[in-house]
């Protein structure tokens, strides 16, 4: 009877039910992403536009490859400075994606198949879809300013660095435009994997027919041999409830000791790099040509040390708040900025790395009007509007895990403007911190420069 059927109906029944699989997921990715809340369909359009921007200065380092052959140092240079845009818009959709309320792991939901590892999986399409939307954007404004679609805009303006003369490669065009989808769904799925536990396998119709009858099952398999019917009186005895254990709060942030040593280091290497290297040709994002190297990499350094000891900068804001004789608005400000220590200080240190540079960069104009192109413009602002809108997004996500803490409050008389009152305090505490510091920060880098 088998043989009698025609070779494509062979086929599909021989073959596993993985491409199946594989197509659900797809489908539940794009419903997902169809029926979600506004608010989440708005942090999904900032992604695309983010990626689209990212992709469209990655086409223009290209096209300025194409149209100086002979001069492959500069377009290196614009290559790797397409780099902080691309990781501020990976850091940003990951940020969106684990904080997605509609692939958040909830109860039952590992009965349909949908566990924590399919829904890692569903996120990390989500986050793929909203990239390449953003890419496939970016090729089509690339290939209009061209001229490739239409007749050249802006009178050819912008020829020299489109390449609007010379034939586009598109596999190399692809090939960077994909880097920002692939490292985004890749770091989405490695931050959203199980950990700990192992995903359980998805439920099929005769795991959940057989589901109904467990108890009974496990009652016959109890049953002494030989009996028909097992009694009322012979059930085992049950093991008693284990009692409720509060969790133990969670430890203080260890990285406050290695931002601040990594910090120095970058200090330091950029004071000795600005004194000792009189210039290797490196142009700065803003028209500083001439630049040292060591410069920048005493500035990346200074960057990762304030993203390495803001949490533990947050948790000690938190602590300064109830430290001497605190009241019930700063105990309930302080508490929740330690409690959510880790997941605002991260962003927050890299919005303070961020604004240092950009306040830097702006002291060692010396009042000069610095050359600032638009591609440089477009640069800046994804950097900072990426920045900025995943540390609200950080914000937003820890009022929203501490809402049953603040309705509590307000069921047992607390007056209403009390989470308000907290919020601004919180805030307060957290610009007196790093206002300051980065302010200090930025005058220690531009302090070599301007010398």
């Amino acid at each position: 009877m088998r043989e009698d059927r025609p070779p494509a109906l062979r086929r599909r029944r021989g073959r596993p039910g993985r491409r199946r699989g594989r197509r659900q997921g797809r489908v539940l990715a794009l419903r997902l992403a169809r029926r979600a809340h506004p608010i989440v369909q708005i942090r999904r359009l900032l992604v695309t536009a983010a990626s689209g921007g990212t992709g469209f200065l990655l086409l223009c380092a290209l096209g300025h490859a194409l149209s100086h052959p002979h001069a492959p140092a500069g377009s290196t240079l614009r290559l790797l400075w397409c780099a902080a845009p691309a990781a501020a818009t990976v850091y940003f959709a990951v940020t969106v994606a684990r904080t997605d309320p509609g692939t958040r792991p909830r109860p039952g939901l590992s009965a349909i198949g949908l566990g924590p590892g399919r829904l890692m999986a569903v996120s990390a399409v989500t986050t793929a879809l909203s990239t390449t939307l953003g890419s496939l954007l970016a090729l089509l404004f690339f290939l209009h300013l061209r001229g490739d679609l239409t007749g050249m805009p802006f009178d050819g303006a912008a020829a020299d660095v489109l390449a609007a003369g010379q034939p586009l490669p598109l596999p190399a065009a692809l090939t960077l435009l994909s880097l920002v989808p692939v490292v985004a769904s890749v770091t989405t799925a490695l931050v959203l994997r199980p950990k700990g536990t192992r995903s359980p396998r998805p439920a099929g119709l005769r795991t959940r027919f057989m589901a109904y009858d467990t108890f009974d099952i496990r009652r016959r398999a109890a049953s002494p041999a030989g009996a028909s019917r097992y009694e009322e009186d012979e059930l085992p005895d049950e093991e008693p409830p284990v009692p409720a254990v509060a969790p133990a709060p969670r430890p203080a942030p260890g990285g406050l000791p290695w931002g601040i040593a990594v910090l120095a280091v970058g200090l330091a290497v950029e004071t000795y790099a600005g004194q000792s290297d009189p210039g290797s040709g490196l142009t700065l994002p803003g028209g500083f040509a001439d630049s040292p190297a060591g410069v920048l990499a005493g500035w990346l350094l200074t960057a990762l040390g304030l993203i390495l000891a803001a949490p533990g900068l947050t948790h000690l804001c938190g602590w300064l708040l109830q430290a001497v004789e605190p009241g019930a608005l700063r105990l309930l400000a302080g508490r929740i900025l330690q409690a959510e220590a880790r997941r605002i200080g991260r962003p927050l240190g890299v919005v303070c790395a961020v604004a240092s540079g950009a306040y830097a960069m702006v002291s060692l104009s010396s009042g000069a009007r610095p050359t600032v192109g638009p591609l440089t413009l477009l640069g800046a602002l994804v950097v900072a509007g990426c920045t900025v809108l995943t540390l609200a997004t950080a914000a937003v996500e820890a009022r929203r895990a501490h809402a049953d803490t603040t309705a509590a409050l307000l069921r047992l008389g607390a007056p209403s403007t009390l989470p308000r009152r907290a919020a601004l305090l919180r805030a307060s505490a957290l610009l007196a911190v790093f206002g300051p510091l980065t302010w200090t920060v930025a005058e220690l880098a531009a302090l070599p420069m301007a010398a």
